[in-house]
């Protein structure tokens, strides 16, 4: 069989494409987000009920870092409160009024953590 020849469906193939005639052009590497030991983390407890029909939840908001550390950290959270949740835009969404539980064991793992509304 002949292999087919790989084609370009769309413009975003081409995304990471560079092209220059100077020969002494250098690419930029990219810069791959670090994420900021919890010392240095500054992390906001909100407490939403807009947009859920009437249910309650905890947003963190705030988290400086990779989207897996970020993941690591809203699974850790369901884990010790025994609830459900989520991570969404740079959010950890957790059901329930949990806000006092979560500033504790956000606090001990060393976060700096504010209460923000209600």
């Amino acid at each position: 069989m002949a292999k087919k020849k790989k084609t370009l469906n769309d413009l975003s193939q081409l995304a990471s494409f560079a092209y220059s005639t100077n020969p002494d052009y250098q690419p930029e590497e990219e810069e791959f987000s670090q994420t900021l030991p919890p010392e240095k983390q500054f992390l906001e407890a909100h407490f939403s009920k807009k947009g859920r029909g009437g249910k309650t939840v905890t947003i963190i908001k705030g988290f400086e870092g990779d989207e897996q550390d970020l993941k690591k950290l809203g699974k850790n959270l369901k884990n010790k409160l025994g609830v459900g949740g989520s991570v969404k835009d740079g959010e950890i969404i957790i059901q329930g009024n949990n806000r006092e539980k979560i500033i504790k064991i956000l606090t001990d793992q060393g976060y700096k953590v504010k209460k923000i509304g209600g």
